[in-house]
């Protein structure tokens, strides 16, 4: 690992995380292992080389395994209320580190550092929901219709669970899988995105002082930083019993099928494409805060961020202004200034698609009402900070109906709920939607059977900022899969059926006769 300068205290942050910086690889705790050829983590901020990182190969993969495997034969037998303890002690460590990983997260990824420190809160929040779920990963009784016999189902630790997080939310997607599986029994392997790989291996450094301190295997947290190769093993493997995906719908529709092909279970948090119903009856001043934020925040690099805007005729004109408005008082420039709204995209290839998509708009017939474009100048030195965008379009169009990671908001008429809803739903994607009304009346339509199909529907909030309380997750091309809150918990366990017979008869189900 290498580190040419110190541009804003971060080598002081990575020495505090336990990453080294004075010599080739990554010094790390722990179940990892690197053997591979390296790669770079370059911050989007400034451009700057943050380090390079040794990859992991074949048969350091192999090692990881294996020592998951070792270890889970141990965990799987510490009752569920003391592998809680392991996860608050977790948490724990996680609130000490919380200012450095946040101040990380922001740099390595580029999202504002507000939004960095709220993400390692979403860590220790998931920690806190999975301590108290520890006590409660209850089953179920029944009777059954046999005299002299008791029925009820339970549920056990699958093994080993692999988790492959995107660099938009580069720790706290980890931490809602890990946290979940830990309590039921599972250890996990997870494979961050090999463009924010210091985040993983922070996380990684962290997690294994609570290993240590309680003198548990380390295999019960594993890592593997690495490219499509990686992963691929990690996904192909019958060792490992769930596959946690998150990112393109592209890359996950592979995923899926390779998982399936062998039996094994899969979580897909995949694209999203949503949308705003704006109503008559909306709160204009909350709704157009609720858009601003969902469109840019995190540059638009979130599976929840708001895409489009579906708006009523009568206040369409209304909302158009107050945006344009908006957009012309937001400040674009380095994520670790606070007072700064937007960041960088993660990388160039981000940059592309972005103006790719501005170009395909336009062909399309779209009108932007504020255009977009690169910024240049000594601020923006890393060539990835481009200008928020909003453009009048049909929701029909192609590039409508597709998902560009980057701040592009689309913005469209409808006079009737019935079609608003139709064109919310009218795209291939379903993970987050919302309406801002105060009628009641349309507020229970847009939450009905007859309303939003996505795995997420909020009234007078944005699409973005979900709480780890609830399931997260979404349907159509966003997967089908649920992370996080609510009873997600069930995702990561086997379910069982028992029957005890505590007779000296043995009749059977259904009436059936069978005598000898």
């Amino acid at each position: 690992m290498s580190q040419n300068n110190d541009n804003f205290g971060i080598e002081k942050t990575l020495k505090n995380l336990g990453i080294s910086t004075e010599n080739n690889g990554v010094s790390t705790g722990g179940n990892y292992f690197s053997n591979g050829d390296f790669i770079e983590s370059h911050s989007p901020t400034d451009g700057q080389l943050i380090a390079k990182v040794k990859t992991a190969n074949a048969q350091d993969y192999q090692k990881v395994v294996e020592t998951a495997k070792a270890a889970f034969k141990e965990f799987r037998m510490i009752p569920a209320p003391k592998r809680g303890e392991l996860v608050r002690q977790f948490g724990l460590k996680l609130r000490e580190y919380k200012d450095d990983l946040g101040k990380l997260v922001s740099y390595e990824m580029g999202k504002s550092l507000q939004e960095g420190l709220g993400e390692v809160q979403e860590m220790i929040d998931i920690c806190d929901f999975a301590v108290g779920l520890s006590r409660q990963l209850h089953g179920f009784t029944m009777h059954s219709e046999r005299p002299g016999h008791r029925m009820y189902e339970q549920y056990h630790p699958l093994g080993i669970v692999g988790i492959i997080s995107a660099f938009n939310f580069p720790v706290a997607v980890w931490s809602w899988n890990t946290a979940l599986s830990w309590i039921c029994g599972n250890v996990t392997i997870w494979k961050p995105s090999e463009k924010t790989p210091l985040c993983g291996i922070a996380c990684q450094n962290i997690i294994s002082e609570v290993l240590k301190e309680n003198n548990l295997p380390v295999g019960i947290s594993s890592m593997i930083v690495g490219d499509h190769e990686i992963g691929d093993h990690l996904v192909k493997d019958k060792n490992v019993a769930l596959v946690s995906f998150t990112g393109s719908t592209k890359v996950g529709r592979i995923v899926g099928k390779n998982v399936a092909e062998r039996f094994g279970k899969s979580i897909l948090e995949l694209g999203g494409n949503n949308a705003i119903i704006i109503t008559e009856n909306a709160d204009l001043d909350m709704s157009v805060i609720g858009a601003v934020f969902g469109a840019v925040g995190t540059a638009g690099q979130r599976c929840t961020s708001t895409r489009r805007l579906i708006i009523h005729e009568s206040v369409y004109d209304e909302v158009k202004n107050r945006l344009v408005k908006a957009y012309g008082q937001l400040k674009i420039g380095n994520p670790l200034d606070e007072n700064n709204h937007v960041g960088p995209l993660i990388d160039q290839d981000a940059v592309n698609q972005y103006l790719n998509s501005i170009e395909k708009c336009k062909a399309e017939g779209g009108k932007f009402v504020v255009e977009g474009g690169v910024l240049e100048g000594k601020n923006y030195k890393s060539g990835c900070y481009v200008r928020p965008c909003i453009a009048e379009v049909e929701n029909s169009y192609e590039i409508v109906q597709h998902e560009t990671f980057a701040p592009i908001l689309y913005l469209m008429k409808y006079n009737n709920l019935d079609d608003a809803i139709a064109m919310q739903n009218d795209v291939p994607q379903g993970l987050s939607s919302a309406i801002m009304t105060q009628n009641l009346r349309e507020a229970e339509l847009f939450l009905s059977q007859s309303g939003s199909d996505c795995g997420i529907a909020n009234v007078n909030i944005g699409t973005s900022g979900a709480e780890i309380g609830g399931a997260f997750g979404g349907e159509k091309e966003t997967g089908g899969g649920r992370e996080s809150g609510s009873d997600v918990w069930k995702y990561y366990m086997r379910r069982q059926t028992n029957t005890i017979n505590y007779t000296t008869n043995l009749p059977l189900a259904q009436g059936i006769k069978f005598d000898l």
